[in-house]
């Protein structure tokens, strides 16, 4: 197998992306799996790595990759130093981050010696959100999943509250990480980016209109991401396929650090579903 670790994705007057790919080598091109993490996530937690290498020895090409403004920085993936560009994230962002992956697998990227069949995304929890408004707008997407994934960025907002009021006169709202302890940053701009792009990142309107496979899956024990985000996806677009994991959480079964060998069962079936349906 091979595994390129952190290479990095330059781009003008942009913040850097940081990528890892995992493969096998083969003769013929072989499919590519972009993967999405969510909101406080990157791309080396927990057992994602573990992922990456089963979708290897599927057959697949697996990449997975740090958004620009995740709040971690090219020396330091894992933990958020870059409190400043996490303040300054939007959707906006994370859609170009995903474009800029997409366009330098398209262009032959250097770090892959391997020629490219077809292209699908995964994405976890808000990455879910994600993948769903890009696959409905680019046509280089042929499939589509998510995993534990949102159906609604605007409701997140809680426009009507007071909490809501005070971000708006401050300028900033901050948000606890459970991991690090840091108070996380959020700018108002980033709900700003959001009105100014409301109709293309309303994700029920990227859903109806998407024309290539969905596959949704979640956890019926998540309490991150209630199990009615994932009806509403599967409401929307009665084509797509909806698995529901018993008794999965919001990251079926695993932690990070994740230091075991094997996947947590539930991620396990989550993967060998997601390698079923885009073979």
């Amino acid at each position: 197998m091979i595994i390129k670790k952190n290479v990095i994705l330059e781009a003008e007057s942009k913040k850097p992306i940081l990528y890892d790919l995992y493969y096998k080598k083969f003769g013929s091109p072989i499919p590519l799996v972009v993967f999405c993490h969510g909101y406080k996530g990157f791309k080396d937690w927990g057992a994602w790595h573990l992922v990456a290498k089963a979708f290897a020895e599927a057959g697949f090409c697996f990449l997975k990759f740090n958004f620009s403004h995740n709040g971690g920085t090219v020396d330091q993936p894992i933990d958020f130093p870059d409190l400043e560009a996490f303040a300054e994230n939007n959707f906006s962002l994370e859609l170009d981050d995903l474009n800029r992956v997409l366009n330098s697998i398209e262009a032959g990227n250097e770090n892959l010696n391997q020629q490219i069949s077809t292209i699908s995304l995964i994405g976890h929890s808000r990455g879910g959100g994600t993948v769903l408004i890009k696959a409905e707008e680019d046509l280089r997407v042929k499939k589509v999943v998510t995993w534990a994934g949102v159906c609604d960025f605007k409701a997140r907002f809680q426009e009507n509250t007071s909490e809501f009021e005070e971000w708006k006169k401050s300028g900033v709202i901050y948000i606890e990480n459970a991991r690090t302890k840091q108070q996380l940053p959020h700018n108002f701009q980033f709900y700003e980016d959001f009105k100014a792009n409301e109709t293309r990142f309303t994700i029920s309107r990227a859903t109806k209109n998407l024309n290539v496979p969905l596959l949704i899956i979640h956890g019926d024990n998540d309490p991150t991401v209630d199990i009615k985000e994932a009806k509403a996806l599967h409401s929307w677009n009665p084509k797509s396929k909806l698995v529901i994991i018993p008794n999965g959480d919001h990251v079926f079964g695993a932690s990070h650090p994740w230091l075991e060998d094997s996947l947590p069962d539930s991620l396990a079936d989550v993967v060998a579903i997601t390698i079923d349906f885009l073979k």
